[in-house]
């Protein structure tokens, strides 16, 4: 048989894609497929985008990867992909790929500001790091120096990371993009269980009876989940129920028994009255599972006036006037609001009317026991009536369809033996209440004894591939440490200086400069010097336009490491080249808290290095004497001199951070071997390759010398054994395809609390003398006794092994329609391009099937404004406008008055319109809701 590279790849394509779907393949078709992969190699890897955690199979041929399939022993999505999934490869070999670091010079060779990109050296490269490095520590301390990391950060990378920030420059101001997108659902776990993470697994979905989606587009965002819902679904269409609640229509939809369209923000109002539909229909139908409540829950509440997450009054760049009129319109909100109609109603238990002035003070986490007569008192406004007309989302259904849908929704909750699982993802994670609405959804679970159950349970997808795995468990959010530790907890800043060999009282304890701080001390001129890892921050932040301005004109110094030259790149004094995902070793840890390994591939393209490397590299620049001296913070915080600590342990002035964080004893005992898993693959970073490329040193880069990536992965799993986020060993997971933490006696858990299933939750069980679930987290276990307005008495009461039903109130976003904006904007993802379009608008299929973001609008706004299909128009909000072509047909149907612009097309610049408001609590940017003017361009 003859065939060419083209066909042998077709065959070889078409067989895998049969085969992971059950069809019979031909044998000739079979023997070309054999021929065609005689010389490939295949390993597994996980795949690159959202948070689903999909197993794949690489195939490499002459160092270059030519073949991409659905690993069919990965429990995830057992030989699927998704349409991104299959081009895993193609994104890492675009034109222009970014190969060599740049710089912004003149015509002499000096770093200009103001200059054009050129080539320069990795060594020229990290003298410009490390000259405006120590120029941002000498103006501004510490918080001078930040780091935009990343939910797609490998787990070693933002390991990596974190030690140089918070060990090495005692900065705190590292943030990951996972801010954006998870945040929300983190600080709701938190609240509510006192540890971080869902409590179920992906096998709810074949074991369930409803899958109830909420504010989650899952059949483009989680398409892979989806196929198994449709495969549930199909199973047993008349017992297995859909319901999908969006603000508009879309592809989730379409095998949805209801779907509920409803008013931005009013998913509180929802959740609410289902949760008093169970309340006040207990005595006469007895459903809820007082046992359950009365061994495991405490009721609780926190204060209402919490403001937005925006700026506050007299912070500098508001004194400074960098905000226009109409800005200040939406921005003086966060100080106080007029309580609306609806809001009157709703907030009616906690004090206020309409027509009161509610004064806001900044976003707490403070919260405080209340009685269950309390939280039924704050259930009464949600009658079906008010919820009704509160909630009600499309202008063109009648109310009392609406209406039955709420009351069928409702149902379904109750139903004794019927299982249920709510998903969610960014409609309520990014969201001014989003805290709150998360815990709203365990509310309802938990007065039904429906959570922490096989088939049951209220469960947080996340959206990107390690926001699990490295920003939540590796800790790179500003106010964490490794597995659940805090900055804040002189007991955790204690364990971590021991773990990382550093002095005590090294750590930085105030952990506030969350993704939008940086963006604002960017633009106050506090932070002096920021680095871009995985991340592409200038086209992923709302009132993008303040933010590029910051950079592009404040003194600053601004580096972004990536693949391709997106906007952050762009706006950027210094380009480093990154090695992409499978051009070295990495981890990620996904949504049911699987953790999945990978060998790197084949090597990186040009000069590019792992941000790994570069982090390790920059390390070699500072030493003990130039960063662990004393400095004070802006709240007056001093943090203290340990270099005189630092030398009874053995380090002197000119210790290098390299020395001590990243080439220290331990690190140096894993050693490079020939045997498995590290026989026959290449190791960039810790052996150098074939590429010579000179490094940081200006020298032919030669390796490490020790295997790095298992020296940093079994360093910070090492924080989480014992204590309830145990990882397998670092050599275990390149046998298998991933495991679900804890991982107890090489043993995974899928239900945690549960006694049944968890290990922790039977020792804690066994200890407090419980028979079924241990909600075993450990934050903010103590709390003071009050009302729904207010503590009544500080004492605080131990609530061990416990969890908390909150009383949360509907409020209003900060901004809605008026007449002059009279449209809602929502923004979010299409299934072919993933966040920023960085490497999936470089995918030629791809591309062709979306070349461009569309603004989606009902057919009867679009004539009532004289708008024609396919015609351009001005997307205008009070902070920027976009001009977008008008979709009135396809994929997402909306309701009038509302229109949906994803963001992956950096020219179609949507969030230069969208608000900067955030979740006061969780620091979340609420990209769903802002409110827009459309005329034509």
């Amino acid at each position: 048989m003859s065939l060419n590279r083209r066909d042998f790849l077709k065959n070889s394509a078409a067989v895998a894609a049969a085969g992971a779907v059950g069809i019979a393949v031909p044998q000739e078709a079979q023997a070309a497929a054999k021929q065609a992969e005689s010389k490939w190699r295949w390993d597994k890897a996980a795949c690159r985008f959202c948070g689903t955690g999909c197993g794949i199979m690489l195939a490499t041929k002459e160092g270059r990867i030519v073949a991409v399939k659905g690993d069919p022993a990965a429990p995830v999505n057992r030989g699927l992909n998704c349409i991104k999934g299959y081009f895993n490869a193609k994104i890492m070999y675009g034109a222009d790929r970014l190969k060599i670091p740049l710089l912004r010079m003149n015509d002499k060779g000096e770093f200009d500001k103001k200059g054009k990109f050129k080539p320069v050296s990795w060594e020229r490269a990290f003298d410009e790091m490390e000259h405006h490095v120590k120029k941002a520590l000498k103006a501004s301390g510490p918080e001078g120096v930040a780091n935009f990391a990343s939910g797609q950060y490998t787990v070693m990378e933002g390991y990596a990371a974190q030690k140089m920030m918070k060990a090495g420059f005692r900065s705190n101001a590292i943030d990951p993009n996972a801010r954006h997108c998870m945040a929300s659902a983190v600080v709701g776990f938190y609240q509510t269980f006192g540890i971080d993470e869902p409590s179920g697994c992906y096998d709810d979905i074949e074991l369930t009876d409803t899958i109830i989606s909420w504010g989650s587009n899952m059949a483009e965002m989680h398409p892979i989940l989806w196929s198994r819902v449709t495969d549930r679904k199909l199973s047993n269409p008349d017992k297995v129920k859909i319901v999908n609640l969006s603000t508009y229509t879309h592809r989730t939809s379409d095998i949805a028994d209801i779907e509920i369209i409803f008013t931005p923000n009013t998913d509180l109002a929802l959740w609410n009255y289902i949760a008093r539909e169970i309340v006040m229909r207990d005595e006469a139908e007895k459903i809820i599972d007082w046992d359950f409540v009365k061994e495991h829950m405490v009721f609780a509440t926190g204060p209402a006036n919490i403001g937005y997450g925006m700026r506050r009054k007299g912070e500098k760049s508001l004194k400074d006037g960098k905000y226009s009129k109409l800005e200040r319109e939406v921005v003086s909100k966060e100080m106080s609001t007029i309580v609306s109609e609806n809001e009157g109603k709703s907030l009616e238990p906690y004090g206020y009317k309409a027509g009161d002035t509610m004064k806001h003070t900044a976003g707490t986490l403070k919260h405080w026991e209340i009685s269950f007569e309390d939280y039924k008192k704050s259930l009464e406004p949600y009658t079906l009536e008010y919820t009704a007309k509160v909630a009600k989302g499309d202008p063109d259904e009648d109310i009392e369809v609406f209406k039955q849908k709420l009351q069928a929704l409702a149902d379904l909750y109750i139903e004794k033996r019927r299982k249920v699982v709510s998903f969610w993802t960014m409609g309520m994670n990014q969201h001014t209440r989003g805290t709150w609405v998360n815990t709203l959804a365990y509310n309802v679970h938990f007065l039904l004894n429906k959570q922490a159950k096989p088939g049951s349970g209220a469960f947080s997808l996340t959206g990107q591939p390690s926001a699990c795995g490295t920003a939540r468990e590796v800790g790179t959010f500003c106010h964490r440490l490794p597995a659940d530790m805090m900055v804040k907890n002189p007991k955790h800043r204690k364990i971590a200086e021991k773990g990382w060999m550093i002095p005590e009282g090294t750590l930085n304890p105030v952990g506030n400069q969350h993704f939008m701080k940086i963006m604002r001390d960017l633009e106050d001129g506090v932070v002096k010097f920021a680095w871009v890892n995985v991340n592409n921050p200038w086209q992923n932040t709302a009132n993008a336009n303040h933010w590029i301005k910051a950079a592009r004109e404040m003194d600053n110094f601004i580096v972004t490491s990536d693949g391709y030259p997106g906007i952050s790149a762009k706006v950027s004094d210094l380009v480093l080249p990154s090695a992409m995902i499978y051009e070295k070793w990495g981890a990620y840890g996904n949504a049911e808290r699987r953790t999945q390994h990978w060998r790197q591939q084949v090597l990186p393209v040009g000069d590019a290095m792992s941000d790994t490397w570069q982090w390790i590299e920059l390390s070699k620049r500072f030493t003990v004497g130039d960063l662990w001296g004393e400095s004070t913070l802006r709240n007056g915080k001093k943090l203290p001199n340990v270099i005189k600590d630092a030398k009874k342990m053995g380090y002197t002035k000119d210790t290098t951070m390299y020395d001590i964080l990243f080439a220290n004893d331990r690190a140096k005992s894993y050693k490079l071997t020939d045997a498995f898993p590290q026989k026959g693959y290449d190791d960039s970073d810790s052996r150098g390759d074939s590429r010579n490329v000179l490094g940081s040193d200006g020298k032919v880069w030669k390796g490490y010398g020790f295997m790095i990536h298992e020296y940093l992965f079994e360093e910070y799993a090492s924080f989480g054994r014992g204590h309830g986020h145990d990882l397998a060993p670092f050599e275990v997971y390149h046998k298998v395809r991933g495991l679900k933490w804890p991982v107890v006696d090489g043993k995974e858990t899928q239900w945690r609390f549960n006694v049944k299933y968890d290990p922790y939750a039977a020792k804690a069980a066994k200890e407090s003398g419980a028979k079924d679930f241990a909600f075993y987290g450990t934050l903010a276990k103590a709390l003071a006794q009050g009302d729904l307005k207010g503590i009544k008495d500080k004492n605080k009461k131990s609530l061990k092994n416990k969890a908390k039903i909150y009383a949360r109130p509907y409020m209003d976003p900060p901004e809605m329609p008026d007449e002059t904006y009279d449209t809602w904007l929502c923004t979010g993802r299409v299934l072919e391009h993933w966040h920023s379009g960085t490497m999936t608008m470089r995918v030629p299929e791809l591309f062709r099937a979306v070349p461009e973001a569309l603004c989606y609008m009902n057919p009867k706004d679009a004539k009532k404004k004289g708008f024609k299909q396919g015609s351009l128009i001005w997307v205008d909000s009070r902070r920027g406008k976009v001009k977008a072509r008008v979709e009135t047909r396809g994929r997402n149907r909306v309701p009038q008055g509302l229109v949906f612009v994803p963001w992956f097309d950096e020219k179609v610049f949507i969030n230069k319109v969208c608000l900067d408001a955030t979740c006061p609590m969780s620091k979340q940017t609420d990209y769903k809701k802002c409110a827009v003017k459309l005329t034509k361009a």
